[in-house]
Parts: structure tokens; sequence; C-alpha cells
């Protein structure tokens, strides 16, 4: 008969996991101090208080846009690429009117942007914001 040896050795191999550890902690720590360093792109909004006047005087260009993205000036409709033109007309009547952009609850950001970007194209120097209200 044959005798089955038994695996009975002591020394077995083990992984020192010491270094490995050292390692994830310190690249834990320079990815934490980099994202501090990161500043995010965005525009700042600051949101006119409820006690201030309504910007939105007879003096000022004002365009509303309504919750299902439509872009309304002078009571009449118009297409989002005709807002730089229709500023730019009503700029060349008073160069220094402010605008005002009026946006309704459900108006998507996009469109208050577009709307943004064209005043600024065409040559506007304030652009104030209102809130719409739940119409």
């Amino acid at each position: 008969m044959r005798k089955k040896k038994l695996a009975t050795d002591t020394d077995e191999a083990e992984i020192d996991l010491t270094p490995m550890l050292d390692v994830v902690f310190i690249m834990l720590i320079f990815f934490i101090v980099v994202a501090s360093f990161i500043k995010e792109a965005g525009i700042e909004v600051n949101r006119p208080d409820n006690s201030k006047s309504d910007p939105s005087d007879a003096s000022s260009i004002l365009v509303t846009i309504t919750g299902d993205n439509q872009v309304w000036m002078e009571n009449r409709r118009i297409d989002i690429r005709s807002v730089r033109a229709n500023i730019q007309r009503l700029l060349a009547e008073d160069p220094e009117q402010p605008l005002t952009i009026k946006a309704e609850r459900g108006a998507k950001a996009g469109t208050l942007v577009g709307v943004a970007d064209s005043a600024r194209e065409a040559g506007v120097g304030t652009v104030n914001w209102a809130s719409g209200g739940d119409k």
C-alpha cells in the first residue's frame, strides 16, 4: 500500500498588502487635493429679490419665453433665430436699453441661454432676468 503524504507545510506563501495600501492611500490623497483646485465651468445667476422693483419696465426690451419654449417680443411670437436681429433693431433706437428675459416655468435652459447669447451678440450691455411665475 502506498501512503499518502499529507500537506503539512507550515511555510505558506503570504502576500504583504501593506505597500499596496500605502500606494492606494497616497493616490486617494492626491485625487482629493487635485479635485479641490478644479473650478467647474458655469454661469453665476443672481436672482432678484421680490422686494425690488420689476426690471421689465417700459424702457427695457422684454423677451418672454413661455413654458413650451416659444419666444415672444413686442406682443408677437418670433423664431429664436431672429432674436438677434430684433434686438439689434430695437437697440438702433436706443443703444443703452437693457434687456429683460422673462422665463416662465417649464422653459428649457437651452432656449434661455440661446436668447441670452443672441442678446450679447446683438450688443446688449445689461441683461436682466425675471421669473414668469406659474403661467
